[in-house]
């Protein structure tokens, strides 16, 4: 067990036939006594100082271990925004793809449907020409034919008999 300052206050030597001067000792023995108290006082408050440092230390330990903590989850979310936004642009242009590709097959059958349309017609326009060129060419038979100065002479008779029978 350390020495406290009043053991050495309270020690007694024996004392001996030559013995050391007894005022000397005491005074060294005050001095000493002095000094082993403020080294007694300085190691208190070392003591103390060092308490409040852990306490400090411990408090900013777990100031620490939170900020990495925030910054840790703050990271993982960061990731995970990330992925997500990731997951959302490839539905989007997945979606765009499908949109794109039924606009495409949409414009394809209807195209194919106005071909269709257009082939139709064009034969039916070939049947119209065609049937009205025969109609034309049978009006221009019928105007070349000979039926048509026979029908003149036929018309000269008829006015010449109502002719002659309007005079009798």
């Amino acid at each position: 067990m350390p020495l406290t300052p009043l053991d050495i206050h309270n020690k007694e030597f024996s004392k001996g036939f030559r013995g050391y001067d007894e005022d000397e000792v005491n005074e060294f023995l005050d001095q000493v006594i002095k000094d082993y108290e403020l080294v007694i006082r300085e190691k208190k408050e070392l003591e103390e100082r060092v308490t409040e440092l852990k306490e400090k230390l411990g408090h900013f330990s777990n100031i620490e271990d939170t900020l990495n903590k925030s910054i840790l989850i703050a990271q993982e979310t960061a990731e995970e925004v990330k992925r997500n936004a990731s997951k959302e642009a490839k539905l989007i242009v997945k979606e765009a793809e499908k949109n794109a590709d039924r606009i495409i097959n949409e414009s394809l059958s209807k195209a194919r449907k106005i071909t269709i349309e257009i082939d139709e017609l064009k034969k039916q326009s070939k049947v119209f020409r065609n049937r009205f060129r025969m109609l034309i060419q049978a009006q221009l038979d019928m105007l070349e034919n000979d039926d048509w100065d026979h029908l003149m002479e036929l018309n000269k008779e008829i006015k010449t008999r109502d002719v002659e029978l309007d005079h009798d």
